[in-house]
C-alpha cells in the first residue's frame, strides 16, 4: 500500500481532491425559485450547525454557473437524496434548469420541492461566508421532511449506496 505526503497547493491539486475523496458524504440537491423558474445543484458539501436555532449549511463554488442564483436565493430547500435518486442527482449535477421530467411542486415560498427525497430542509438564508473559492451558506430551517430508506452516498468520484454493518 502506497502512501502520500503533500502540502496542500496549486500544484498537488489533484492529490488534495482525491484526499477529500477518501471521505464519503451524502448527497443533495439544493432548489430554488428563480424568476427564469426553478433551478437546482447537486451539492455534498451539506453539514448541520445548530439545533437551536436550526441552522444547516452548505458550500456554493464561486465558479459555480448558478452562483448568482443561488448565493443571492433568499429561501432555498435541500434534499437529502433516496439512493434509488442517482439519476436525478447526475441530471442537476449537470443542468441546473433540468426539471422538464422531475416530480417537483412548489414548496413553503414557492420553493420548488422534489419527491421521494430521503429529508428536506425548507430554508431561510441566515448567512453568508466567503471561504476560499466557496461561499459556505447558512439556513435557518423552517420546515423538515424526513423518512425512512438508504441515502445515497458520494465517495472518490462516483455515486454509490450504503450497505448496513451486521
Amino acid at each position: 500500500m502506497t502512501e502520500t505526503t503533500f502540502t496542500p497547493g496549486p500544484e498537488t491539486a489533484r492529490a488534495f481532491r482525491d484526499a477529500l475523496g477518501c471521505f464519503g458524504t451524502g448527497v443533495t440537491v439544493v432548489t430554488a425559485m428563480t424568476e427564469r423558474g426553478p433551478a437546482g445543484i447537486t451539492a455534498n458539501s451539506f453539514a448541520s450547525v445548530s439545533l437551536d436555532p436550526a441552522l444547516v449549511l452548505w458550500c456554493l463554488a464561486n465558479g459555480s454557473a448558478r452562483y448568482d442564483t443561488f448565493a443571492n436565493a433568499p429561501h432555498y430547500a435541500i434534499h437529502v437524496m433516496a439512493e434509488d435518486q442517482h439519476d436525478l442527482a447526475q441530471s442537476f449535477a449537470r443542468d441546473g434548469l433540468a426539471f422538464a421530467h422531475v416530480d417537483w411542486q412548489p414548496g413553503l415560498n414557492g420553493v420548488p420541492t422534489l419527491k421521494h427525497a430521503l429529508a428536506r430542509f425548507d430554508c431561510r438564508l441566515d448567512a453568508r461566508y466567503p471561504a476560499g473559492d466557496h461561499q459556505i451558506l447558512v439556513g435557518e430551517v423552517l420546515s423538515a421532511t424526513h423518512r425512512p430508506g438508504k441515502g445515497l452516498m458520494f465517495k472518490r468520484g462516483q455515486f454509490g449506496g450504503f450497505t448496513d454493518l451486521l
